[in-house]
């Protein structure tokens, strides 16, 4: 118990040191014109640096990300299936899991986010 206690404390001081120092080294940064302007060429920026930025882009990626972690999570169990150790609990864990996102990939094509077209 001691132990455990000790690394605690080690690991919040070091991580309240560490967001201290950072703050102290972030204001530095921030008193320049020439720092926070979005180009430090040299020359001054051209136009806004503020593109506009397609939503439907950032929601297919989102949803990409969200499906290559599941498809993450289930290599495991493909590894294991078949395997004389695996309870039926499992399997049907497993099944539940494939019907949760067989549902959420039809959820998001009758919601029109997997089309790119609008």
């Amino acid at each position: 118990m001691e132990k455990v206690v000790v690394s605690v404390s080690l690991s919040v001081g070091l991580t309240g040191v560490l967001l201290i120092v950072g703050l102290f080294l972030g204001f530095s940064s921030i008193l320049g014109r020439e720092k926070s302007s979005p180009f430090e060429c040299g020359f001054d920026p051209v136009g806004s640096s503020r593109v506009p930025f397609s939503l439907r882009f950032f929601l297919l990626a989102v949803i990409f990300v969200v499906f290559d972690v599941e498809i993450v999570l289930l290599f495991p169990v493909v590894m294991v299936v078949g395997s004389a150790w695996v309870w039926v609990g499992g399997y049907l864990l497993l099944l539940f899991f494939l019907v949760l996102l067989f549902f959420g990939v039809v959820h998001e094509w009758r919601e029109g986010s997997l089309e790119w077209e609008s």
